[in-house]
């Protein structure tokens, strides 16, 4: 478990609106895949065999984009994945279609910090590079608080700042492709989780060079 002490600020620039995100990844769509797709590829399949481990059957990935993580589920998975995107959207159609993927049930555009789900309609649910996106981290993680039975598992991939350390240089060095991608690299990890969750969220690194984290906090 990651020590997350020094991250618990809740300073964070001015976030992108939905109607801003949907822009940013309409022109992002055609790229995504070969830029920040194959840097974040290894924390995508990490997160998923931690969903794959978990028990329960019914899985939201929120913030769904190309599909990236999408052939990598096991067989005994049903996945509903969301984004606010049409143009991702399109793409991880055309994956889940050529790749003849069985476990994805739907791919729907939805706002995340609001979905149509009833509540408990989950197992578990897993955002992976969005808590930095959104307009309100707190509300995203509410809305996966309600549609994730009792008993199952929230995760997140994302990048939390670093106080100081190598790791500092190399947000640094990220930090104008990332801007584009509409996420942060001063995302403190305290702007998604209260003090009541942050008692109980098991933090791990994830490649390449520690610069993502996994998240995980039982329902």
């Amino acid at each position: 478990m990651m020590n997350h002490s020094l991250d618990d600020r809740q300073d964070r620039p001015a976030a992108l609106d939905a109607a801003a995100i949907r822009d940013v990844y309409r022109r992002w769509a055609g790229w995504y895949d070969s830029s920040f797709g194959s840097f974040s590829a290894l924390a995508q399949r990490r997160a998923v065999r931690e969903v794959n481990r978990l028990p329960g059957r019914d899985v939201l990935e929120v913030g769904v984009g190309t599909g990236l993580a999408l052939p990598h589920y096991a067989a005994d998975k049903r996945i509903v994945g969301i984004d606010l995107s049409v143009e991702m959207l399109r793409q991880a159609r055309r994956r889940v279609a050529g790749k003849g993927l069985r476990t994805v049930q739907t791919l729907l555009e939805m706002d995340a910090e609001a979905t149509t789900f009833p509540d408990a309609s989950f197992d578990i649910a897993v955002a992976m590079f969005v808590a930095s996106v959104v307009a309100n981290p707190r509300k995203l993680l509410a809305e996966m608080r309600r549609v994730v039975r009792p008993g199952g598992n929230i995760l997140f991939v994302n990048h939390f700042a670093a106080p100081r350390g190598p790791r500092w240089w190399v947000e640094r060095a990220m930090a104008p492709a990332s801007r584009a991608l509409g996420w942060h690299p001063d995302f403190a990890v305290g702007a998604l989780f209260p003090p009541e969750d942050l008692v109980r969220v098991t933090l791990r690194s994830m490649p390449p060079f520690g610069i993502f984290t996994l998240a995980s906090l039982p329902h």
